[in-house]
């Protein structure tokens, strides 16, 4: 009964915390710099490691798949370059660019908002009569709702170029042969359920690490408790939201 008042009891206040970010704000241009601060934060601090890690999982990708295929006379070596596709488009941009994310993000947001709360910040802005749930919670979520989609579109495109540079650097395998397989059976929709995915992982992981954070109470180490909840949440979330697109989607 303890665990079932605690889920409705946390579901109750993320609502309320959803709810109220929709408000309309007094000052626009307070909210317009917090917004572009954000996207920043996340975007630009963010593309580096999401660019490395989308190469290498390419790459990855394309060497395991061309020992698998290595020797099969029936399936031309073209198919690599097709399973490399799908693969990164179905699940490892998207998937892999939210769990990336929600470690360097999902912490940073949850930690900074939770010194902003112990540090009474938050209860200062209040006073002044700021709704700190749109100007805070809410501006970080359309951040990244806006910049964490662009960063799966540059892991796929990453990760396909892994694969390239990989097969390149082999001797099996032509370039060529890795291109065709790109082009080959290619669906529009693949691309569509990789954005729809990553507009759902954006939000998951933004939301409950602003929740985990906003709502924190005591000290540094209840900071720092937050901010592995916000990760380990949003992961969770995130692979369960992952398996519900694909059962509905696919």
């Amino acid at each position: 009964m303890k665990i079932e008042f605690k889920l409705f009891e946390h579901l109750g206040k993320f609502l309320i915390m959803i709810r109220r970010m929709f408000s309309r704000p007094a000052r626009w241009e307070m909210y317009w710099r917090e917004l572009f601060r954000q996207m920043n934060d996340i975007g630009v601090g963010s593309a580096f490691i999401v660019l490395l890690v989308s190469i290498f999982i390419g790459a990855v990708t394309a060497v395991q798949t061309a020992y698998q295929l290595y020797g099969t006379p029936f399936v031309p070596s073209s198919y690599i370059g097709l399973i490399v596709r799908n693969t990164i488009i179905f699940e490892l941009a998207p998937t892999f660019t939210a769990l990336i994310l929600a470690g360097k993000v999902g912490s940073n947001l949850a930690s900074e908002l939770g010194s902003m709360r112990v540090t009474e910040q938050i209860d200062a802005l209040e006073i002044m009569s700021v709704n700190t749930e749109s100007y805070l919670i809410a501006t970080r979520i359309i951040a990244a709702v806006i910049t964490i989609p662009v960063l799966v579109a540059i892991a796929a495109y990453s990760g396909i170029m892994g694969g390239y540079i990989a097969t390149s650097l082999s001797s099996n395998y032509s370039t060529e042969d890795y291109v065709r397989g790109i082009r080959m059976l290619f669906d529009p929709f693949d691309v569509q359920l990789m954005f729809i995915k990553s507009f759902t992982f954006s939000f998951i992981v933004s939301s409950i690490s602003c929740y985990m954070g906003y709502y924190v109470k005591g000290g540094s180490v209840e900071i720092g408790k937050a901010s592995t909840q916000a990760v380990v949440y949003s992961c969770i979330f995130v692979l369960l939201a992952d398996y519900v697109i694909a059962s509905l989607l696919l």
